[in-house]
């Protein structure tokens, strides 16, 4: 189990808008803003929150979309690039998270609400355009550094400073460092039966795994 308290740090919520930079013009999300004080969590996700690319986003899997503080540390390091918390667009930014110790199917309480870990985050390249860092989603994923989502089994109002108390770990083999280390880096067909066949994870995820067998 996580030794040191898993904290929200921060929280961002975001609407649809439309940028125009270098790029040219395209729409997104994924600059959210800084909310102080509660705000409702939903089965939906956070109040106040949308999605632009509901092919990708949005399901009730993703209710949830984190990442940790401890990941901007080392960009800072690795690049020089102080992106801040909710610089790839999560919704929490949240201290002593780390994918090495939380595991598919963790289930934790939070305010007044019950969360459980989903999958991992897929870097794309709407992160990248939005950090302007080359070959971001590269990076992320040769450091595993991805975030993660939640599904909420319990809404209720949370806010900046609550801790993700760990109600029961189902699969403590299944860490969200394993599981992007199978996907990503070293294939291991048993591992992979065993994640395409785990009802917590999200169903993508598991198919991703069933197409690999």
């Amino acid at each position: 189990m996580p030794i040191t308290p898993i904290t929200i740090h921060s929280i961002h919520t975001g609407q649809p808008r439309t940028i125009n930079d270098e790029g040219g013009r395209w729409q997104s999300s994924i600059f959210r803003e800084l909310i102080e004080g509660p705000i409702l969590l939903t089965e939906g996700g956070l109040v106040g929150d949308k999605v632009t690319d509901t092919r990708h986003h949005g399901s009730a899997d993703q209710a949830v979309c984190c990442h940790s503080m401890d990941h901007y540390r080392h960009w800072q390091e690795v690049y020089g690039a102080d992106l801040g918390a909710g610089g790839v667009g999560e919704n929490w930014t949240l201290l002593n998270a780390n994918e090495e110790t939380i595991c598919i199917g963790d289930i934790f309480d939070v305010g007044s609400a019950r969360v459980q870990v989903t999958s991992p985050r897929v870097p794309c390249n709407t992160q990248q355009r939005k950090v302007k860092l080359p070959n971001w989603v590269n990076a992320t994923i040769a450091a595993l550094r991805t975030g993660f989502y939640l599904r909420v089994l319990t809404p209720g109002m949370v806010q900046a400073g609550d801790t993700l108390a760990l109600v029961e770990r189902i699969h403590p083999d299944a860490t969200l460092w394993a599981v992007n280390d199978c996907r990503y880096h070293h294939f291991d067909p048993a591992f992979a039966a065993r994640l395409a066949a785990l009802p917590e994870l999200m169903g993508s995820w598991q198919k991703h795994f069933r197409n690999r067998m």
